[in-house]
């Protein structure tokens, strides 16, 4: 029997307009199960889904940066953390505005995001995300490593420029990083022992559960050490076909309510009734 699921967001809960839809609530909301988001992205760019989902699990972010406990008052308290050490984010960050000045590049502390400009990719991401960042200067950059910086986003519109950063700063021998690129045009910078899998670790001792009372969903290669960790792992059929490999099953895409149609079908084995939702969704508002 399944205790606890463990949800990817973007491509995964997330439609391609980035939103939570109305049947994915509802199916989670009615399963009774509590509920892991498990995402690259920041605390605040997980609020409006935990709170859309009522969701009082730990949750984790920063792909196992950070696993926080949502509080009731719309604040966080951290469980568990893992930044990027001070000196190899300011190194880094210092590398990339001087090498690749034109590329779209910003950073997350525990509570904002910042960038020294609003460029095409910050406007791609405000719009995704429906959050605007802070304004930052180059100067800052130390305060702000100093405070702890989770993660160091680059978004590239070119994939073949993508491809040659993603190599060079491999190549840079920075310790205690990992570099992960993620969909088409994101890489993403964060510490080594920020995991979805140690994330999950977290939460299941926490909890004491057995690995086959555990379910995932997800479709990125950042998802796979979360997928092999747990009982059920189900992927999306909008992901590639070496993610397919990692699970048990394959449900619907994203844009098709692939969580509800997976908790619905491999896990609660009890559909909700389609003409019963708009009405299930009135109520919670």
């Amino acid at each position: 029997m399944i205790k606890h699921i463990f949800l990817d967001m973007d491509g995964t809960l997330l439609n391609s307009q980035g939103t939570v839809s109305t049947k994915n609530i509802t199916v989670i909301q009615k399963s009774g199960l509590p509920t892991t988001l498990v995402s690259a992205r920041a605390p605040i760019e997980m609020e409006p889904a935990i709170k859309q989902l009522s969701l009082t699990a730990p949750q984790i972010a920063f792909n196992g940066g950070m696993i926080f406990q949502p509080q009731s008052n719309g604040s966080i308290r951290a469980l568990e953390t893992h930044a990027l050490d001070s000196q190899v984010s300011f190194q880094l960050i210092s590398w990339l505005s001087e090498h690749y000045p034109d590329v779209c590049l910003s950073y997350y502390t525990k509570d904002s995001w910042l960038t020294t400009i609003i460029d095409t990719g910050i406007k791609i991401e405000m719009k995704l995300t429906g959050l605007k960042p802070s304004l930052t200067s180059k100067s800052a950059l130390q305060h702000h490593a100093q405070a702890g910086i989770f993660k160091v986003m680059l978004i590239v519109l070119d994939k073949n420029i993508l491809l040659k950063i993603q190599a060079e700063l491999t190549n840079l021998g920075l310790t205690g990083i990992v570099v992960q690129q993620s969909g088409s045009m994101y890489l993403e910078i964060t510490s080594q022992e920020a995991t979805k899998s140690r994330g999950l670790s977290y939460i299941v001792n926490s909890e004491n559960l057995l690995r086959e009372e555990t379910a995932a969903f997800g479709d990125g290669h950042n998802d796979l050490p979360m997928l092999t960790s747990v009982g059920t792992p189900i992927v999306m059929g909008n992901t590639l076909d070496v993610i397919k490999t990692a699970g048990k099953f394959v449900t619907k895409t994203n844009d098709e309510d692939g969580v509800a149609y997976g908790i619905e079908t491999y896990i609660k084995q009890t559909p909700v009734k389609l003409d019963n939702i708009e009405e299930q969704a009135d109520s919670l508002q």
